[in-house]
């Protein structure tokens, strides 16, 4: 493809929610909260995990790449859109626009390979807890990690080449708080069926394989569940991967409305904020749901208070 026509798009500008001007301040302080609670949060639980040895298990390692992409995830947007209330000045480059793009669609893809990487832990722990030890060897922690980091950022290259490829005329309203691929897709105007037939392609065969695998992982934990004998043992064993089970869920409600859903003028802003909150609020809510459920980072977190207070 040629980029002939991309010298006309130099910049873009982002509208976000520019249809309720009354309502800029509140946003930048609502997105300014989610940003600090988001990083405390992660940063806390990674802190914890450095120093505290209960924590260095193979749970707590997928849980502490997960807390590096939250950040990194809500880090690629958030700051964006806080300048943006801020300062007043929607302009983002076209090399910058791509780039948010290309981030962003890689930390969310990897977001849903390291969840499926935890339902294997998982599945290893409950239904294999014998083998476990041998089995989820750091070797084999830091494979799963790497390769969910590696196809993660492969697997969007492909569209996200093809998108910054495109022309787009003149075209550079984004009718969005940042730059995603179906915004961007509507806004060129050349032929991009090709590109949604990648990438509908390529995300329903990865997403819809990881899906399966999760799926599977957690069939065979319940039929391990139900077949224990002690219904305190029962609830034991499923408190260690209900954090788990909320944050896939989560992820796959918001991915099913966001992506599956047509967007029409009616629900535009609708989708906004849903998409918004797919990339921010579940990222702030992911420590939140691990501290809340998880018995060891409150005992970490405790002692770290207590050593705190008494030096």
């Amino acid at each position: 493809m040629q980029r002939r026509n991309q010298t006309q798009v130099t910049e873009f500008i982002i509208l976000g929610f520019s249809d309720y001007p009354d309502l800029q301040i509140l946003l930048f302080m609502v997105f300014l909260c989610i940003y600090l609670v988001t990083l405390m949060g992660n940063l806390t639980i990674l802190t914890l995990m450095c120093v505290d040895s209960r924590l260095h298990t193979p749970m707590y390692f997928f849980l502490s790449n997960l807390g590096i992409l939250d950040v990194c995830l809500t880090s690629c947007t958030l700051p964006k859109m806080l300048s943006i209330y801020l300062m007043d000045d929607n302009r983002i480059s076209f090399v910058g626009c791509m780039t948010q793009l290309y981030l962003l669609m890689s930390f969310t893809s990897v977001e849903f390979f390291l969840l499926t990487a935890m339902a294997f832990d998982r599945y290893m722990a409950i239904c294999n807890p014998l083998r476990y030890s041998v089995i989820m060897n750091k070797r084999v922690c830091s494979l799963l990690c790497t390769s969910s980091w590696v196809i993660g950022f492969l697997d969007v290259l492909p569209h996200s080449v093809s998108i910054s490829y495109s022309s787009f005329c003149g075209h550079n309203m984004v009718d969005h708080l940042f730059c995603d691929f179906q915004t961007m897709v509507q806004l060129s105007c050349s032929d991009t069926s090709a590109i949604k037939l990648l990438m509908t392609t390529l995300n329903l065969s990865l997403g819809m394989g990881s899906l399966v695998l999760i799926l599977t992982s957690y069939s065979y934990i319940i039929s391990s569940i139900v077949r224990m004998q002690s219904m305190k043992e029962r609830y034991k064993v499923f408190s260690t991967c209900s954090s788990h089970l909320t944050v896939v869920s989560l992820y796959t409600a918001a991915a099913l409305f966001v992506y599956v859903i047509p967007t029409s003028e009616s629900t535009r802003s609708v989708h906004k904020l849903l998409d918004t909150s797919y990339s921010t609020l579940i990222p702030m809510l992911n420590p939140i749901i691990y501290s809340l459920r998880n018995k060891d980072i409150k005992a970490a977190l405790k002692k770290g208070m207590e050593g705190r207070t008494g030096g």
